[in-house]
């Protein structure tokens, strides 16, 4: 199965580029092997439809990104399927240009969006313009990534940490000086 983990935001937007920085932290942090699945990992940014014909080339899409939620705080965190979005959890984004959530549905009208699940953070602060999030965004972050590492594992994926003191936060001050 091809495996795609793909990372939503607004780098600019403060805690809005959560996914974009998490997606860049596990291309660093891990290396993933598997006789039955690959794995490729992008930043999509706040590109959305445009990201239409990479994912429709894959099996299984894993996206990061900011959701809001009923009764919730500042870095909770939700992993759902697509197709089961919890009631109570708003899965629109903020600062994207054309959204996620709209050009997922397009891909079903068209009968080419692969199986879908969302892992989701409630942001602090989404706007200002630094690259600099909130303690509470990187902790939820941590937890974020842990729940895509156990959904691998359990997916039959192999996972090794080559880099185990990358935090998010330095992934995000070298936004842009990766080789």
């Amino acid at each position: 199965m091809k495996i795609l983990l793909l990372g939503i935001g607004n780098i600019m937007f403060s805690d809005e580029g959560v996914g974009v920085h998490l997606s860049r932290l596990i291309k660093r942090k891990y290396r993933f092997a598997s006789a039955e699945h690959s794995i490729d990992i992008i930043d999509g940014g706040t590109l959305a439809q445009r990201l239409t014909p990479i994912i429709v080339q894959y099996d299984y899409c894993v996206i990061f990104d900011c959701v809001s939620a009923d009764n919730a705080t500042v870095g909770d965190v939700f992993f759902f399927d697509y197709e089961d979005m919890p009631q109570g959890v708003c899965w629109q984004g903020s600062a994207h240009e054309v959204e996620m959530l709209q050009t997922l549905s397009m891909m079903d009208l068209l009968g080419d969006r692969p199986q879908t699940k969302i892992i989701g953070i409630i942001p602090q602060v989404v706007g200002g313009t630094t690259l600099q999030m909130t303690d509470s965004t990187q902790k939820g972050a941590l937890v974020m990534e842990q729940a895509l590492i156990t959904h691998l594992k359990k997916l039959g994926v192999e996972v090794e940490i080559v880099d185990p003191n990358i935090t998010i936060q330095q992934v995000a001050d070298t936004f842009g000086q990766e080789p």
